[in-house]
């Protein structure tokens, strides 16, 4: 590698603010704030969404989807049948 034109590549610690999860990975990320982790002081820079939170990846979205779908496909479906039932 040339000197001089490639960015500093170092371990940077990644902190889910929601739920406080801390990963240590390399990046060359530039950050103003540090954290100490185990005695050794890192780069960090706060995620608002992560896999440990996003509702996709902890299934909360998915479940809400369905229970509303489920909801408004028995409302419709009540509606109809009724109205059926009272022509015939």
């Amino acid at each position: 590698m040339k000197e001089g034109i490639h960015p500093d590549y170092r371990e940077v610690v990644f902190l889910d603010v929601q739920t406080g999860s801390k990963v240590i990975s390399r990046s060359t990320l530039h950050t103003r704030e540090t954290i100490e982790v185990d005695g050794k002081s890192y780069p960090l820079f706060k995620c608002d969404v992560t896999s440990e939170s996003h509702p996709f990846y902890t299934g909360a979205q998915t479940r809400i989807v369905e229970t509303g779908r489920v909801e408004k496909f028995r409302q419709r479906f009540a509606r109809t049948t009724g109205a059926a039932a009272a022509a015939k």
